[in-house]
């Protein structure tokens, strides 16, 4: 599993990794975890606000922070 976090290096950004990294830790998870800040990659996954999550390159939310329980329920198999 590839976990995207997209956005220029904000907190919102870092503050949505955090999350995304407890997330994984509490599922008991691995993935790799990717941080995209160039925003032509952003715009061309039709992201227009960040933060953003993506996992295995479908973006499941954009324009907030989960919290570690939100990013959770998504990466729930």
């Amino acid at each position: 599993m590839t976990i995207q976090i997209l956005g220029g290096g904000c907190p919102k950004c870092r503050q949505l990794e955090a999350n995304a990294k407890a997330a994984l830790e509490a599922l008991a998870l691995e993935a790799d975890i990717q941080k995209v800040t160039d925003m032509d990659a952003i715009l061309d996954m039709g992201v227009i606000v960040t933060p953003a999550l993506a996992v295995d390159g479908k973006v499941l939310s954009s324009g907030k922070v989960l919290s570690a329980d939100q990013v959770a329920a998504l990466l729930k198999p």
